[in-house]
């Protein structure tokens, strides 16, 4: 338990050896280390010291949370940090999702290695001005499971926070898991000394998950987090007609496939529909969606992004959707929801930039 540090051993929950109910909390009953817990001095962390040293040299700190699993949080992040690095920002992209570290796949980072400098853990740098670190780095097989209690997980992002030289950093965007867990609970106190700017929310449309993302809007209430916004994904599947399959359904059940007749059909007799974006409620929003709970809950809506899968695809191949128009249903939409982040809550990054 040196520096104050949760020991592996420990139970899940774990209030941690300098916390004043070290020792004696429900959670301590049974735990090996209830004895040297309760009769250990206590004090401040001085990794806390260390934490807020290496946060000084970041303006911006960011978290990217979700209710759910599933709905696009990372693929969300990976894209706000490619967006604002593409504004010539420096960004650092922390995944704090220990058991689904997605994020270097995302980035196009995948079997990449962590370095060490005199300096501390280096990240993996997509551009000179976009760096990622995450726990998929250090995995020697991309499938092995990562089956940790609470205090390890923790653990580690307290080193990822007080050991990765980031170095000078307008944005620091930290994807964490779905859910409010020990995670959470964990990044919002080691960085909360340091000012964290707010989070930002990704849901999908339906009431099963909106349930949830009321409650991650409630526990950001508790912790003192700010709601930047949240951010209604997944809403509607939308793509140009000219990319759909086109089936016939047979009597006995079976798929043909007529989509070159359909498309013939088409030119000849209806050129002008060549065009069009189809679009389709895949989730039901009948309930109001995202707009409405944040209308309830007095939190900022930024906006929805469709259903895309062309951006399904940038996220698979680890790219950016604003390098080139393949992502023209969705990239629109990132944009006008990361620029009104930037103008409500950042401008003066945007005067610097200008």
């Amino acid at each position: 338990m040196e520096n104050g540090e949760i020991p592996e051993n420990a139970n899940e929950h774990c209030p941690g050896p300098n916390s004043e109910s070290a020792g004696k909390s429900d959670a301590c009953q049974g735990c090996p280390n209830q004895e040297v817990c309760a009769t250990a001095p206590k004090g401040p962390d001085p990794d806390l010291v260390a934490i807020a040293e290496r946060m000084a040299t970041i303006k911006h700190k960011i978290l990217v949370l979700s209710g759910k699993g599933g709905v696009g949080k990372s693929t969300f992040s990976a894209q706000l940090s490619f967006a604002l690095a593409a504004k010539d920002f420096q960004v650092g992209l922390l995944d704090i999702d220990i058991c689904g570290p997605s994020i270097p796949k995302m980035l196009g980072l995948e079997g990449q290695d962590i370095h060490q400098s005199n300096l501390g853990w280096s990240p993996v740098y997509v551009e000179s001005n976009l760096g990622v670190m995450s726990i998929g780095f250090m995995l020697p097989n991309p499938d092995e499971a990562v089956i940790w209690r609470g205090p390890r997980k923790n653990g580690l992002i307290k080193q990822f926070l007080k050991d990765v030289y980031w170095g000078e950093l307008n944005f620091l965007v930290v994807d964490a898991p779905p859910g409010t867990s020990d995670e959470h609970i964990s990044i919002v106190q080691f960085l909360q000394a340091t000012g964290i700017d707010g989070a930002i929310i990704v849901t999908t449309p339906q009431q099963v998950s909106l349930i949830d993302v009321r409650k991650e809007v409630n526990f950001c209430k508790k912790v003192g987090v700010p709601v930047l916004g949240v951010v209604e994904n997944m809403s509607g599947l939308c793509q140009p007609l000219m990319d759909f399959r086109f089936l016939k359904m047979t009597e006995s059940g079976e798929h043909t496939d007529v989509t070159e007749k359909v498309v013939e059909y088409m030119r000849e007799k209806a050129p002008e529909m060549l065009d069009l974006i189809a679009a389709s409620e895949v989730f039901d929003s009948s309930g109001g969606g995202a707009a409405k709970m944040c209308k309830e809950m007095g939190v900022p809506f930024l906006g929805k992004v469709p259903l895309d899968p062309q951006l399904c695809k940038a996220a698979e191949e680890g790219k950016s959707c604003f390098t080139d128009q393949k992502c023209g249903v969705s990239a629109p939409a990132l944009k006008i929801i990361i620029e009104k982040l930037i103008t409500n809550y950042w401008p003066q990054e945007m005067s610097v930039e200008q």
